[in-house]
């Protein structure tokens, strides 16, 4: 219970920062493993399993992103029981939330192994990679019910202000994970299948690690009955969590969407972009930190009816935001280029070539990163104010922004113009975000505002 905070009563700024810390943290380590896989591919076994590697990132990343949304959506309405003090209500969401988790990861298992191989083929992928790309993505797909397993648990975590627990899984994930990798890709020779299951085993230790912490909380002693579904309970978890993945799906077609224009520029030029790509969740680490925390500091205090604190806690946040990414810009415009260095390998002439490439484009990314930290937490405070329909909408937005760069842009400047489409996409979700924000705490006051004139009246 030590680590169960409520965020609807002090300072926002202490709040949101002491709760992004951990999880912030916790990134980094689980981007380190995720770094180590491109650093043990990319130098045990080339440029061509390096490229293999980006082939199936964003067709992974999609499984992924809507794993996390349909959770996220979930946390939301566990964080509004939480802040209001419904017990009896949080138990049964957490308990309905469990079984809907169950079936949906069933449902994407069976799907994303039937996709995988149309998909890299639609894409395009060069025939030298795909059976490789292939590989990796199936193994991967195996393990949805870990991935959904973990996600949930630390979504429940999370919404009950517990940033803590999700940190020190994901070390001990980190330190399994970079063991395996070293074990199996170049002790055993397992090439980049083996990569995918040190990846695999190594999120349901994490996994495993959050389950034993859930059982301990007194809070969340669950009874049969809890997981019985309760009229219109799973329909508005479903509201809540399908357009949350619904639009981490559609940002990840855009991605795929690139992807396939990169497919026709070169082994080479798709291992340099793959490299800066891995280096896009250190860039975001803190970004998607900030947009945990906000989800979970405003759907408590929608839920306690404190509005005044959704709109503190936004300017808060934003000011945070914005220092940590010109921070972050800093560090990686001066020494991004040591750190690339480490995932590439080849003859001297494939290592000049695939390094400046992603020298490039992580200087792009960098430049123009406190876009992408004003989108996270813009599009965080909606969803936690219960609203998952417009950031979905903004993420319809990122689709056309991001494909229609990526197809047309290299066209005008060759092919460094796919560099702006993750740009552009941040940048068009960002404005539609920055209307919807204020469009919703408007109704959000109003709607409390005639509750609270209600209520007088009546008494």
């Amino acid at each position: 219970m030590a680590r169960i905070k409520q965020m609807t009563e002090g300072r926002p700024a202490a709040l949101i920062f002491t709760f992004a810390l951990p999880l912030m943290i916790g990134n980094v380590f689980q981007q380190l493993y995720t770094v180590v896989d491109t650093m043990v591919v990319g130098k045990a076994l080339g440029v061509h399993a390096l490229a293999a590697l980006g082939a199936a990132d964003w067709i992974n990343w999609m499984m992924l992103s809507m794993i996390q949304g349909l959770t996220q959506g979930f946390g939301i309405l566990m964080a509004q029981h939480f802040g209001a003090n419904r017990t009896e209500a949080l138990r049964k969401t957490v308990g309905n939330s469990v079984i809907l988790a169950l079936l949906s990861s069933v449902v994407l298992l069976i799907l994303g192994q039937m996709i995988a191989r149309p998909v890299l083929l639609l894409l395009q992928t060069p025939t030298d990679i795909l059976e490789s790309s292939l590989l990796y993505l199936r193994i991967m797909y195996m393990g949805v019910p870990i991935v959904m397993a973990y996600n949930l648990s630390a979504c429940i975590l999370r919404s009950l202000g517990d940033g803590k627990t999700p940190l020190y899984a994901m070390i001990v994930a980190a330190v399994v994970n970079i063991l395996l990798d070293l074990l199996f890709v170049l002790g055993f020779g397992l090439g980049i299948g083996g990569a995918a299951a040190a990846t695999l085993i190594a999120q349901m230790v994490s996994c495993i690690f959050c389950l034993c912490h859930l059982g301990r909380i007194e809070l969340l002693k669950l009874t049969p009955s809890d997981f019985r579904f309760q009229k219109g309970l799973p329909l508005c978890l479903f509201l809540l969590g399908a357009p949350m993945a619904f639009q981490n799906a559609v940002i990840s077609i855009g991605g795929m969407i690139v992807q396939f224009v990169l497919n026709g520029f070169g082994v080479l030029f798709i291992a340099g972009f793959t490299a800066t790509n891995k280096l896009y969740g250190v860039l975001e680490i803190a970004a998607t930190s900030y947009g945990y925390a906000m989800v979970t500091y405003t759907s408590q205090n929608l839920g306690a009816g404190r509005i005044d604190r959704i709109r503190k806690g936004m300017r808060a946040a934003l000011l945070i935001a914005m220092a940590t990414s010109v921070l972050i810009s800093v560090c990686m415009l001066s020494g991004g280029r040591q750190i690339l260095s480490c995932f590439i390998s080849g003859t001297p002439d494939q290592f000049k070539q695939t390094l400046q490439i992603a020298c490039f484009y992580l200087s792009v990314m960098s430049i123009c990163l406190p876009i992408l930290y004003i989108l996270h937490v813009t599009r965080s405070v909606i969803q936690g104010m219960g609203n998952t329909v417009l950031p979905m909408i903004s993420g319809i937005i990122q689709l056309f922004m991001r494909s229609g760069t990526a197809v047309f842009l290299p066209r005008l400047i060759g092919k460094t113009g796919i560099f702006y489409a993750e740009i552009m996409a941040w940048a068009g979700a960002v404005m539609i975000l920055s209307v919807s924000y204020f469009i919703v705490i408007k109704k959000t006051e109003n709607r409390f505002s005639a509750k609270n004139t209600k209520e007088a009246d009546s008494s």
